[in-house]
């Protein structure tokens, strides 16, 4: 089955950890979608970030948001309350999060003892505040629960 995507996709990640990707079917098309939309995905994602930790009870609508879902035949989405960012209904079971956000969920194969799980911050490599990295034992329940965002060899 042939996928219906466009072929070229760039997708951002937020400090906060939300993903926003832009699609073309074009490099020109790419670039005139990025060049309208850059200022108003960044604002619409600022938005969307304060309404799901709470920070802000009601979000108006933004005009600017509301033309790039039209561009882009956004479907509306029903809106929930969400008391926190921590019980965001998009994390999977065994979701962990740190000061920095959701937490990678890691199994890899071959590590300096063996296969490893673990959770592990989403901060950038070197950055001194990075959490440290919540390893799964294989003797506890949750090593055959695991479900990996990722897997390394």
């Amino acid at each position: 089955m042939p996928s219906t995507e466009a072929p070229i996709s760039i997708t951002v990640k937020t400090a906060a950890g939300s993903l926003v990707t832009v699609r073309a079917e074009s490099g020109e098309e790419l670039d005139q979608v990025v060049a309208l939309s850059l200022a108003s995905v960044s604002s619409a994602v600022a938005e969307l970030e304060a309404a799901v930790r709470g920070n802000n009870a009601a979000v108006p609508p933004n005009p600017a948001a509301a033309a790039i879902a039209t561009a882009f035949n956004a479907v509306p989405v029903p809106s929930t309350e969400l008391s926190s960012f921590d019980v965001a209904p998009s994390m999977g079971a065994g979701s962990r999060n740190c000061p920095h956000g959701t937490m990678t969920r890691i199994h890899g194969l071959t590590g300096k003892f063996g296969p490893y799980k673990g959770y592990f911050c989403p901060a950038k490599q070197g950055d001194p505040s990075k959490c440290t990295t919540q390893y799964i034992k294989q003797n506890q329940a949750e090593w055959n629960s695991f479900q990996a965002d990722q897997t390394k060899a």
